[in-house]
């Protein structure tokens, strides 16, 4: 890995670094530019549900929780980096571009398809949570009308289905862009308020719980948290984007410090607001005024038009493995005419169009985002980001670790599972 006192021989680094990573191929992105697109990838519509964590498992609890979360993600995402560079120091044809390519190296054909199948369930989750949050904020606003949660739901299908027929993500940049500037109001908004109610004597710190004592609220906080934290597929994109690589690990550490800083104050501050009155989106308990409506208009029409960016990921892979097949191959063969090449388009824009359909039945299906997040984070997020990279960094430096550096791999991938194990049965019983 890279960072101070990477070179042999130094002070025992948290990770230590790879010198043919160095040398390879750099990417053209500051350190700014980096921090950026850090920022734009872990931070989502989850924040907006910290509030109801902290309600749930307490203020100190949930504090603690998001603290806890972020630092060992942090350091999942360094020794997945790190599990790149010593596969590159050992095999100079290495091609290691893609978390699927890194399982692949690490467990064969079995680790690709684990990594890439949890991958793709990630990235349905995050697509579902979208859609849950569009309908709960547009139900509210529209609360009266006869129309239910689903109905929201499904009356964004069309509109869905259309945009994931776009191929290029760069049509779709503003949009996402758009999303981000939308969230940053969002929370902003939701900060302002938080403190008004302080300033108007609603706020009463005794009336808060640090931890709550149902202990069945820490695991579905924790859930939260990790949700919170998504995104953990674009690691080694992120490292190899950098122009100067070796400075991974600070710029990571610096991204991280803030994310963690404004999650624990925004979670805290939204608890203290509104106490057991917390919603599970938080926009949800804002006064109705043409602000919050304006507010919470302009989140769902971010995120319908970043909802084609969550299913990209899924799409590629989707298409990747039908485009194997030797039917699909027939209807693209170069011997073909125009009509039976529209045909094979045809076949691909039907199983976009499928899989929006399904997203949009699931969405209609789930109780509230505060859970769905939960499970979401509970499952195949802590797994991806915790028990995956322990498990690589175990099989690819075991040998060479030292003895805290392998107890500390071991006590994540333990507590991964544990986590996603408990933290399953917990979501679903219901907390």
């Amino acid at each position: 890995m890279v960072g101070d006192g990477g070179r042999k021989g130094s002070s025992s680094p948290l990770l230590e670094s790879s010198s043919s990573s160095s040398s390879s191929a750099a990417g053209s992105a500051s350190s700014i530019q980096t921090i950026g697109n850090i920022l734009v990838s872990i931070v989502g519509t989850g924040v907006l549900g910290l509030p109801f964590a902290f309600k749930v498992a307490g203020w100190l609890a949930g504090a603690v929780g998001v603290v806890v979360t972020g630092v060992a993600t942090y350091y999942c995402m360094l020794i997945l980096v790190q599990c790149r560079d010593k596969l590159a120091s050992q095999e100079e044809s290495a091609d290691v571009k893609t978390y699927g390519d890194l399982g692949s190296k690490c467990m064969g054909k079995a680790g690709r398809y684990l990594t890439e199948f949890l991958i793709t369930i990630s990235q349905c989750g995050g697509a579902v949570a979208y859609l849950v949050f569009i309908g709960q904020n547009l139900s509210s606003i529209f609360e009266g009308h006869r129309l239910t949660f689903a109905s929201f739901i499904f009356l964004l299908v069309p509109l869905q289905i259309a945009l994931s027929w776009i191929n290029t993500l760069s049509a779709l940049a503003p949009f996402s862009i758009f999303a981000d500037v939308c969230n940053v109001v969002a929370m902003g908004f939701v900060v302002k308020e938080d403190i008004q109610q302080a300033l108007g004597g609603q706020f009463s710190f005794g009336d808060r719980k640090a931890i709550s004592p149902d202990i069945r609220g820490l695991p579905f906080a924790g859930g939260m948290a990790v949700f919170c934290f998504e995104g953990f597929g674009m690691t080694l994109a992120l490292e190899a984007s950098m122009k100067e690589r070796r400075t991974f690990r600070k710029v990571l550490a610096q991204a991280f410090s803030g994310i963690i800083l404004v999650y624990v104050m925004f979670g805290f501050f939204g608890y203290m607001a509104y106490g057991d009155e917390t919603a599970d989106i938080v926009t949800l308990n804002l006064p109705r005024a043409w602000t919050t409506v304006a507010v919470q208009i302009g989140l769902c029409l971010g995120l319908a038009f970043t909802f084609p960016i969550m299913l990209h990921p899924i799409n590629e892979i989707l298409e990747d493995k039908v485009k194997s097949t030797e039917c699909f191959q027939k209807l693209l063969g170069d011997e073909l005419s125009g009509s039976e090449r529209k045909m094979g388009k045809c076949v691909v824009y039907a199983l976009r169009s499928a899989v929006v359909l399904g997203l949009g039945a699931l969405a209609s299906c789930v109780p509230g985002f505060g859970v769905f997040a939960s499970l979401v984070g509970s499952t195949v997020c802590a797994l991806l980001s915790f028990v995956l990279p322990a498990s690589f960094h175990l099989l690819l430096l075991g040998p060479s670790l030292r003895l805290w550096q392998k107890a500390l791999d071991v006590c994540i991938l333990i507590c991964g599972l544990l986590f996603a194990v408990y933290g399953t049965y917990n979501t679903v019983a219901g907390v």
